[in-house]
């Protein structure tokens, strides 16, 4: 698994989002770029988190962070989940587990005495440069906004 850190050039990401759109790192130089992974479209924890950003997205931009979610749903998935919740930013589909391969996030998880293969719950803060500023594992779903916004220097 490869392993990210503060100060790494973050993985040009490419994917399709939500509403058929074509969605890469490149299109966000020059803006700060929250790119959170999450497990599964529609589920309890899943739906906090985007909730919060959906509901704190104004409060982000007007920092100059622009915000994209990743998981390995299908672009289908994703597009009932953006319109049920009313979610203003763009769900990247990596059905084909590129990107969560790229940043490290794929991997060994456990759940009720269970161990399964799946996605960690992980948030990269990218600077306008493309550089891994900040890292949030295991974010806290209802206040993920502020835990990203505590990121900032």
């Amino acid at each position: 698994m490869i392993e990210l850190s503060i100060g790494d050039v973050a993985p040009n990401f490419k994917g399709i989002d939500q509403n058929g759109d074509s969605i890469e790192l490149v299109q966000f130089l020059g803006k700060k770029v929250v790119l959170y992974f999450y497990p599964k479209d529609d589920t309890p924890g899943c739906t906090a988190q985007a909730c919060n950003l959906r509901d704190n997205l104004s409060v982000l931009k007007t920092r100059g962070i622009e915000v994209v979610g990743v998981s390995t749903d299908s672009v289908k998935s994703h597009s009932k989940f953006s319109s049920k919740f009313e979610l203003n930013f763009s769900l990247i589909a990596d059905e084909n587990k590129e990107i969560v391969e790229q940043y490290g996030v794929w991997g060994l998880k456990k759940f009720m005495g269970r161990e399964y293969v799946g996605t960690n719950r992980t948030t990269f803060l990218i600077d306008e440069k493309g550089i891994v500023e900040g890292i949030i594992s295991k974010p806290k779903t209802k206040v993920h906004a502020e835990e990203i916004l505590s990121l900032l220097k």
